[in-house]
């Protein structure tokens, strides 16, 4: 008798884009989903880890989850956001911005400039709408005669066709807002981010593939030690931070909620950091990782 086959486990994609999916080997993955998201057939070049993140030592606001330059020189980068967080709208736009500046060399001519594509997954209810995935671009519109700027054509050989195409593109996925309803292939995907689990019968760019390489059976002794500690100590900060919340709110006052905000992040990351420093990972990509300055990360290490 032929069993029937089971939907996939996988794990936490916060973990995996931090992790496994930094590997050339699975660049098949994230290929398929941006290709579901973009609707056009995407291949990554490169990731641009070490480049997108250059930054002072004290600016660690743009140190995003991924960052990669695409076949057609776009850039694109994801950010996956667990926790709440009310500025995270300002964030998207500094991460961008930040990479746009980053990338025009001195000397360089403004069209030089890469288009970004901001890829966010955010697991908390950012803003107010019905739908579970946003998209925007840059659009200008006639105030009084209500037409749309275009390229002239002297413009054009420096451009894309169209304006918004010159300037960032937004997605927003709002993992917790989707019903599970599966109406597309891209709608696999939300399932895969929403579940932790591959159905056998999805269909979707590269959706099989991570239901093969992203569960805990894939994971060596040592990668699910540092994942289970992830989970763990991911659990205790909001354990950690609902108790300050529940503290906060008996008394009346937010510094309960912001103290153990504050708290459990801390300890998380600097759990994650010794448990990647002890698998031997490079520091960059430690610092990447904990959205750190490899500085911070050496101080962190020292202070066993």
């Amino acid at each position: 008798m032929t069993s029937t086959p089971q939907p996939k486990k996988l794990i936490q994609f916060d973990w995996a884009i931090k992790t496994l999916l930094r590997n050339r080997k699975n660049f098949s993955i994230l290929e398929g989903f941006l290709s579901e998201l973009l609707r056009t057939d995407v291949k990554i070049k490169e990731l641009l880890e070490s480049e997108s993140n250059k930054s002072h030592a004290k600016d660690k606001s743009n140190r995003v989850d991924m960052a990669a330059r695409l076949g057609n020189g776009e850039h694109v980068i994801i950010e996956v956001q667990s926790v709440r967080q009310d500025d995270f709208i300002t964030r998207m736009l500094y991460g961008v911005s930040k990479v746009v500046v980053d990338y025009l060399q001195e000397g360089d001519r403004y069209h030089e400039v890469p288009r970004v594509i901001s890829v966010n997954i955010v697991y908390f209810d950012l803003g107010e709408g019905n739908d579970y995935i946003y998209h925007g671009t840059t659009e200008f519109r006639g105030i009084h005669k209500r037409d749309v700027l275009q390229l002239q054509d002297s413009e054009k050989k420096h451009y894309p066709d169209h304006i918004a195409n010159i300037f960032p593109e937004y997605y927003v996925l709002k993992v917790s807002a989707f019903d599970l309803h599966i109406r597309d292939t891209l709608d696999e995907w939300m399932y895969a981010l929403k579940k932790s689990e591959v159905r056998p019968e999805f269909k979707a760019k590269g959706i099989q593939e991570a239901g093969n390489v992203l569960t805990r059976l894939n994971l060596s002794q040592e990668e699910l030690a540092v994942y289970e500690r992830y989970i763990t100590d991911a659990r205790n900060a909001r354990s950690e931070i609902l108790t300050a919340f529940d503290d906060g709110e008996a008394l009346g006052i937010k510094e309960g909620l912001a103290k153990g905000l504050a708290e459990g992040r801390v300890e998380a990351k600097v759990e994650m950091i010794r448990s990647f420093h002890q698998l031997g990972i490079a520091l960059e990509q430690i610092a990447m990782a904990a959205k750190l300055s490899c500085e911070e990360v050496q101080a962190i290490l020292k202070n066993k």
